[in-house]
């Protein structure tokens, strides 16, 4: 077992990962736990000096020179059940302009909705500077379920950000609201002029795709497509090649069925909705997404990892049909919140059970 070691001020130890199905003499993954300690995580970001880390009860975590920072200069954040500061995005022009994107639950009078605000991020200080909220979905309501929440950069500099139907099914097929919608903005947060439902009566203009359920993992592959996963009910967690202006069904069509056992809507499939790339039954409970650029496993470029939340798992999916093909599994591997590649192509996940942020590598 690898020597144990010390990272941002507190005990992280290297421990080769247990996956049954790897080819161990080629693929087998080494584990690095980087930081404990944390409550809810959420989200991770890499800024050049550092890491940031997301928690779900209103707190960002600045990790940098063998210290741990809480960030300041956040503004007000609802946390209520599902709902609290969530995912973080570094864009790719950060290095110039020092922003960083955020979603969180922001108070709506006695609702919350899903928002994204923008923010300069002084370093030096652990500083939020001209923190500026530039979206928030309409309507919220209260209740605390279901705010999806993901930001992803397309290759133009848009943003795509996830929202879930805040437990309101039927509002997911209504392109008045929010709910249960993909949407695409500028980074200022105003609706790009070529978005499918720009000029639509009773359509909001900066909604992408529509009838989600709560996806909770979005990212891009190698040619610059948007996928997405959502949870479903009881089974139904579905992969989605997100297309622009598509309808994927919430809650007119689903696998699986309502937790009571009742039957979901129409049944699995109805003209003009789109199936799903994948779904898992019984569900998995995904949260985060990555789609594997190669850089230190080659054999992997091209494949999907979600995190599964119910059965404490990463999924490997590759294949047309995509098929979960590995479950990549261990102690650490505890409630799997957030999974990202990170700048040297190491893969680093988020495990809320244990409140821990981990690095894999090959061994």
């Amino acid at each position: 077992m690898p020597l144990s070691r010390r990272a941002f001020g507190l005990t992280a130890a290297a421990f080769p990962l247990f996956a049954p199905a790897l080819v161990r003499a080629q693929n087998a993954p080494r584990i690095e736990q980087i930081a404990d300690g944390f409550e809810e995580p959420w989200a991770v970001g890499f800024v050049p000096s550092g890491i940031l880390v997301t928690q779900r009860e209103g707190q960002l975590i600045y990790l940098a020179n063998g210290k741990r920072q809480t960030v300041k200069g956040l503004p007000e954040i609802a946390v209520n059940g599902q709902g609290g500061l969530l995912d973080v995005l570094v864009p790719r022009d950060y290095s110039q302009s020092k922003t960083i994107f955020m979603s969180y639950a922001k108070p709506q009078g006695r609702n919350e909705g899903t928002a994204v605000m923008r923010a300069e991020f002084d370093e030096a200080t652990a500083t939020l500077k001209n923190v500026t909220p530039i979206f928030e979905m309409r309507k919220g309501s209260g209740g605390g379920f279901h705010f999806g929440s993901r930001i992803v950069e397309a290759r133009d500099g848009t943003l795509f950000v996830s929202i879930g139907e805040r437990g309101n099914d039927a509002e997911a097929q209504n392109l008045r609201t929010h709910n249960g919608t993909i949407v695409r903005i500028t980074k200022d947060g105003a609706a790009p002029k070529d978005n499918p439902f720009v000029d639509t009566w009773r359509a909001r203009d900066d909604i992408w795709s529509y009838g989600h359920r709560n996806p909770q993992g979005m990212a891009l592959d190698q040619n610059g497509t948007l996928w997405a996963h959502e949870h479903g009910a009881r089974g139904g967690d579905e992969i989605n090649r997100i297309e622009k202006g598509a309808n994927y069904g919430w809650p007119v069509i689903a696998y699986g069925t309502e937790y009571s056992g009742e039957k979901i809507g129409e049944g699995t499939a109805k003209e003009g909705m789109q199936q799903p790339e994948h779904y898992w039954d019984p569900s998995i409970a995904p949260s985060g997404y990555m789609i594997y650029s190669g850089k230190l496993w080659p054999q992997w470029r091209g494949h999907h990892f979600v995190g599964s939340l119910k059965f404490d798992y990463i999924a490997r999916l590759a294949g047309e049909p995509l098929n979960e093909i590995e479950q990549i599994k261990g102690p650490q591997t505890t409630r799997i919140r957030d999974i990202r590649e990170g700048p040297d192509g190491a893969i680093w996940f988020l495990s809320v059970g244990n409140g821990a942020l981990h690095k894999m590598t090959p061994d």
